[in-house]
Order: structure tokens, then C-alpha cells, then sequence
């Protein structure tokens, strides 16, 4: 599931995509990340789709007369055509992930977390910006700021962020509040933040904390991270439920509590997106079976109208 701010589904391209469940069972952060990004453009470039403007590196087809030395081998491994990459002399972009590791995030139904995705969508995101030779930097947070890297564009930078992102955390409530003003005060270059979190938390100050981040002229984008347990709340059995933030055990019957739960989180789900869309801020909403390439699609098209906006 994946949703703008506007509640329509997205039109992802047709492709052979990892499915998260296999993906979760690679170990290695890096390597997910590689398959994702080396995955999407495989399948953009087999795809009918292919007219996709990719703002970054651009792939194009090989031509009699170009340099040998940017053909890009693996791709024509996977796809039998010769592509030759093209690189932009410079840092385009600089941009902080700022991911929620609060005890929320630790909940999962499918045999990994809201926390293993979210890691893995920052890795992927983190991966294919360096490809590119843009800045990347990282702020985790859970009850407080975990750990804060300034975006660089160095040789290590994508090292350090994957083992930032592999620690384990201690935080119990979400800080996500305090988080984003601390990043809008560390933060003084203008760039772009990408926020992945649940967005489980007071709206009113989150609206505050954001705008803070927009008003420095910062592009934001928002990933809203749920569990397909969480949105379609399918428990049968009546059972004490345990919120993992304040530790309170509640006896629920979801027979019951089943209509006014999904009434009461569509209500925050529309709040939270028509927040972003109030502050020009773009959400996607992801359940975490949603292939992860197609995040990276959307993260792409964000940045390709941010960059067209700017040219004008």
C-alpha cells in the first residue's frame, strides 16, 4: 500500500520487484540496499516505462564512438543491452534522513519490524544518493536524538550511515518532535530531509516542527511506515494488547474494537497527510509489504518535479 497526500494510489511501473520478505532475509544493510537500487533500474530499463527522467546519473544506450570506461557492466549482465552511465560534475544534492527508531517502530506481523523496513528503505535511499554523488547525512532518533551525521559527500560517508543505522536502540517514546527541531537547527545549509517514521504522535506540535523545517526553504519528504496488521487490524482472537511506548497492557476483543480503530486511524492518516499537504510537503503512506523499489520511485519523481521547480 502506497498512498500520496492526496490518498490515491500511486501508478508504480511494472517490474520484477524483490519482495520485502525476501529482502529482510539478507543480512548485510548494504547489500539489501544494492539489490533494491540495482533491481529498480534494471527494471526501469526492461520497462515500457523506460521515458522515466532519472535527475541524477542518467542512464542511456550505448552508441558506436562513446568511452568503453562507462559502460555500465552489471546492468548489462541483467538486462543484455549496453548502457553507458553519465555523471553531473557535481553534488546536487544534500540531504538528511532522519529515521524514527522509537519502540513503535519495533512492532512487525510479517517476520520483521516497521524498524528493519524503515532502516532498509534509509540504507536504500542512502545508497543510490551516493551513486550520485550527492550528500548524504543521518539523524536517528527515539525518545531523544540517537545519533547525528552532517551530510557529506566523502569517501566512508556511506559506511558510517549503514552502521548508524544497523545499532540497536533503547528508546522507548518517540522524541520525533524534538528530533526535527534539532535537525533544523544543526542543519544550515539549505537541502532536503526525508522524515520515515509511523507518524504515531500529537499532530498540532508535529505540524509546528515541520513547518520549522520548510520555512528554511528545505525540501521535505515524508514516509509514513505501517505494519499491514496495523492498517487492516485483522487479529481475531480477543487478547491483552501491549503498547510498547508507555507499557500499558489493554484487553481488547477485535471483534469489537475493530470498526472505531479503523475509523480512528483513517482519521489520523487524512490528518497527518493533509498536514504535510497544507506545509507543500509530500507523504507517501507504506505498508511494510510494499516492495521497496517502489519508494525509491516515488522518492525519484519527488525530486525530479524539486528540480524542475527550480530551473524555472
Amino acid at each position: 500500500m502506497a498512498a500520496s497526500t492526496t490518498g490515491q494510489t500511486l501508478a508504480y511501473p511494472p517490474a520484477s520487484y524483490i519482495d520485502p520478505q525476501s529482502l529482510m532475509q539478507i543480512q548485510s544493510l548494504e547489500l539489501r540496499a544494492k539489490s533494491v537500487v540495482e533491481g529498480f533500474f534494471t527494471g526501469q530499463h526492461r520497462s515500457p516505462y523506460h521515458g522515466f527522467s532519472v535527475e541524477f546519473t542518467e542512464y542511456r544506450q550505448y552508441s558506436p564512438g562513446d568511452d568503453l570506461r562507462y559502460l555500465d557492466w552489471k546492468l548489462f549482465a541483467r538486462s543484455d543491452r549496453y548502457y553507458i552511465k553519465r555523471f553531473e560534475d557535481e553534488t546536487n544534492l544534500r540531504c538528511h534522513l532522519i529515521i524514527d527508531n522509537s519502540r513503535s517502530m519495533s512492532f512487525g506481523s510479517l517476520g520483521y519490524t516497521k524498524e528493519d523496513y524503515a532502516k532498509t528503505l534509509a540504507a536504500t535511499l542512502a545508497y543510490f544518493l551516493t551513486s550520485q554523488r550527492d550528500a548524504v547525512g543521518l539523524l536517528r532518533f527515539s525518545e531523544h536524538v540517537d545519533e547525528f551525521i552532517p551530510a557529506r559527500y566523502r569517501v566512508g560517508q556511506l559506511r558510517r550511515v549503514l552502521v548508524s543505522l544497523e545499532h540497536a536502540t533503547d528508546g522507548v517514546s518517540s522524541g520525533i518532535v524534538s528530533a526535527l527541531e534539532e535537525a533544523a537547527e544543526r542543519v544550515r545549509k539549505r537541502g532536503m530531509f526525508v522524515v520515515v517514521s509511523d507518524f504515531l504522535t500529537d499532530i498540532e506540535e508535529l505540524h509546528s516542527r515541520l513547518g520549522y523545517l520548510r520555512s528554511g526553504g528545505n525540501e521535505v519528504v515524508v514516509f509514513q511506515v505501517l505494519d499491514p496488521a496495523e492498517i487492516n487490524f485483522e487479529f481475531e482472537e480477543a487478547a491483552l494488547f501491549y503498547d510498547s511506548e508507555t507499557g500499558r497492557e489493554v484487553y481488547v476483543d477485535p471483534k469489537h474494537a475493530r470498526e472505531n480503530y479503523k475509523k480512528k486511524l483513517n482519521e489520523h492518516l487524512k490528518n497527518v497527510a493533509a498536514m504535510c499537504d497544507s506545509l507543500g510537503i509530500h507523504i507517501a503512506l507504506l505498508s511494510t509489504d510494499t516492495p521497496l523499489e517502489n519508494a525509491l520511485f516515488d522518492f525519484l519523481q519527488t525530486r525530479s518535479k524539486v528540480k524542475q521547480t527550480q530551473r524555472r
